[in-house]
C-alpha cells in the first residue's frame, strides 16, 4: 500500500519502522527538516518537509496516489483537517488521532461526516487496557480476539510458581484446562514451543483461552482471579479521566492524586464518585497518609517516566497491592523498564500504533487480506493474528496434522459460530471460521501465509528448482500472480 504519515513524533516513527518493514510504499510530511531527514536515512521511506494540512504539501508527496493517510501530529484539529483535505484530494482512506475529552462524546460524528478510516484517542485506548488488566489482575497484558471470545493473557512464573520445570506436556496433563501456552518470553528470546518445552524461573507466558477457562485455570495453579475492590492513581491527565470513568461501571473505587489545584477542580467535577486529592504523590507521606499500603491496585499516571517508576517501585514493595500498573513515554526503553518486573507497563504510543497497525492489515482486504485483529508481543518480535476464513484454500478442510507450516508458528485456537476451539492435530479450519495464529514472521495477511512456501509450491504445482533459478526475489513477487505468498525474508530457504 502508498501510505502517508503526517507528523513524525514517537508514534509517527514507530509506525514509520513497522510500516516500511512490511514493504509498504511510505512518505513521511513534518514541519522540521531535520526530522524529515532523520527519518528518511533511518527508513526505507520518502520525506517531504511542510505543513499536512497544505494540499500543495500532499500533492508533492503523492496524495493523489495514496491508499492511505495517517495523521498523527500532536494537534487534534490539525490531524482531522489534514485527513479532510486527503479525502477531497485523493478520495484516500484517512486515520486520525484525536485526543481531547472534547471529542470523545462526538467522534462518531466527526468520522462520518469527515469519512475517517479510524479515529485513534491514545488515552482513552490506554485506559481500557488499564481496566482490562485491573479486571483480572493476575494477567500482566490481556489482548482480545473474537469480539471478546478469546483473549491472550500473559502472565509471570515466579519462584513460587507450580509450572517452575514443567513441561507443557506436563502442564496439560496436571490441570486439564482447555487453554494453549503459545509464547514464552525469557530474556530478549521468543519461543513458540512445543509440547516438550520446559518453562523456567522469570519466563513470561502467554496463553491462548476463553475468558472462563482462563479463570478456571488460573485458579488451578493458585493465582487470584479477582477483580481489584479498589485503585489509586497518580497522575489527574485525561487517562486517568478515562480510566475513572470505565472503572466507575465496574464498581472499583476510585482515588486520584493530582498535584494540579486547577485540575483536581475539573476532576471532581467531573468524577462526582472519585475521591481526588490535591498533592504531590512523590512525597512518601502523602502516599502513606492516603492509604497506599493498604490499596488493592495502585496505577502510575503522571508524565514523567522515571517518576512513573519510581512510584510504583514503592508500590510493590510497600503494599499490598494485586495489581501495579506504570504508564511510560519513551517507548525505546521498555524493555529494561520490563527487567524491574514490578507489574503492567502501558505505553500509550505503542498502544496507538498497534491499533493503526492493526487497521492497516484489515484495510488491506481489498487486495485479499483477511486479518481482522492484530497485536505485537514482546516489542514487536511476535506477532498474534486473528485470520476470517472467506473462502477455500489450501489450508481449509484438511487435518491440521497434515499441513506443513513454517516453523515458529502455532495455530492456537478456532472460533465457529461462538465456540471456542483449542485446536489439535485432527482439527480442521473451515469457511466462516476465525483462526488466531501466533508466529514470529512478520507481514502476514492471508492464511495462506501460514503454510511453508515449499508446501505452497508443491500445491500449485511450481516446480521449486525452477523456482529459484528462474527468479530472483523482487521478480517473484512480481510474478508469483498471488500463489506465493510474500512473507519470508528470503525465499531460497524455502521454510
Amino acid at each position: 500500500m502508498r501510505i502517508i504519515i503526517v507528523g513524525c513524533g514517537k508514534v509517527g516513527q514507530t509506525l514509520i519502522r513497522q510500516l516500511s518493514a512490511e514493504k509498504h510504499d511510505i512518505t513521511i510530511i513534518d514541519k522540521s527538516s531535520d526530522v524529515v531527514a532523520e527519518a528518511t536515512n533511518t527508513y526505507d521511506c520518502m520525506g517531504v518537509v511542510g505543513n499536512g494540512a497544505s494540499y500543495s504539501v500532499q500533492k508533492e508527496a503523492g496524495i493523489e496516489n495514496t491508499d492511505l493517510m495517517i495523521a498523527v501530529t500532536g494537534s487534534d484539529e490539525l490531524n482531522l483537517l489534514c485527513c479532510l483535505i486527503a479525502k477531497k484530494a485523493g478520495n484516500t482512506a484517512t486515520i486520525a488521532r484525536v485526543r481531547n475529552p472534547v471529542y470523545s462524546q462526538e467522534i462518531n460524528y466527526i468520522k462520518e461526516e469527515l469519512g475517517l478510516s479510524m479515529v485513534i484517542n491514545p488515552e482513552y485506548a490506554s485506559a481500557t487496557e488499564i481496566a482490562r488488566i485491573l479486571r483480572f489482575p493476575s494477567a500482566d497484558k490481556i489482548d482480545t480476539f473474537a469480539h471478546g471470545r478469546v483473549e491472550i493473557l500473559k502472565f509471570f512464573i515466579d519462584e513460587k510458581s507450580p509450572l517452575k520445570n514443567m513441561t507443557l506436556i506436563d502442564v496439560s496433563k496436571k490441570y486439564q484446562c482447555d487453554v494453549l501456552i503459545c509464547v514464552v518470553e525469557r530474556g530478549d528470546e521468543a519461543f513458540i514451543p512445543s509440547g516438550q518445552f520446559i518453562l523456567r524461573e522469570n519466563d513470561k507466558v502467554s496463553f491462548v483461552a476463553s475468558p472462563t477457562n482462563a479463570k478456571m485455570f488460573f485458579e488451578k495453579i493458585g493465582v487470584d482471579t479477582h477483580q481489584v475492590k479498589n485503585t489509586m492513581i497518580v497522575g489527574g491527565g485525561m487517562i486517568a479521566y478515562y480510566l475513572a470513568s470505565q472503572l466507575k461501571g465496574m464498581g472499583i473505587a476510585v482515588k486520584i492524586i493530582e498535584s494540579s489545584r486547577e485540575r483536581c477542580e475539573e476532576l471532581s467535577e467531573l468524577l462526582p464518585k472519585a475521591v481526588i486529592i490535591n498533592g504531590d504523590a512523590t512525597n512518601k507521606d502523602i502516599l502513606v497518609e492516603e492509604g497506599v499500603e493498604s490499596c488493592d491496585s495502585f496505577v502510575a499516571l503522571t508524565g514523567i517516566d522515571e517518576a512513573n517508576i519510581f512510584l510504583s517501585m514503592y508500590a510493590k514493595t510497600s503494599s499490598k497491592a494485586k495489581k501495579v500498573i506504570t504508564k511510560i513515554n519513551r517507548i525505546s526503553f521498555d524493555d529494561i523498564i520490563n527487567s524491574f518486573q514490578f507489574g503492567s507497563v502501558i505505553a500509550p504510543k505503542s498502544i496507538t500504533a498497534d491499533y493503526i497497525m492493526q487497521r492497516v492489515r484489515v484495510m488491506q482486504n481489498s487486495i485479499g487480506s483477511n486479518v481482522e485483529t492484530l497485536y505485537n508481543l514482546m516489542d514487536g518480535k511476535v506477532e498474534a493474528l486473528e485470520f476470517l476464513i472467506k473462502e477455500p484454500s489450501e489450508v481449509t478442510d484438511k487435518p491440521l496434522m497434515e499441513l506443513k507450516l513454517k516453523k515458529n508458528l502455532l495455530i492456537a485456537c478456532i472460533t465457529r459460530g461462538g465456540k471456542v476451539i483449542t485446536p489439535n492435530g485432527q482439527s480442521k479450519i473451515h469457511v466462516g471460521d476465525t483462526v488466531i495464529v501466533v508466529t514470529t514472521h512478520k507481514g502476514l495477511d492471508n492464511i495462506k501465509d501460514i503454510l511453508s512456501l515449499k508446501e505452497l509450491c508443491l500445491q500449485n504445482n511450481i516446480e521449486v528448482e525452477k523456482l529459484r533459478a528462474a527468479y530472483t526475489w523482487d521478480q517473484l513477487k512480481k510474478n508469483s500472480d498471488g500463489m506465493v505468498p510474500v512473507v519470508v525474508q528470503d525465499y531460497r530457504t524455502l521454510e
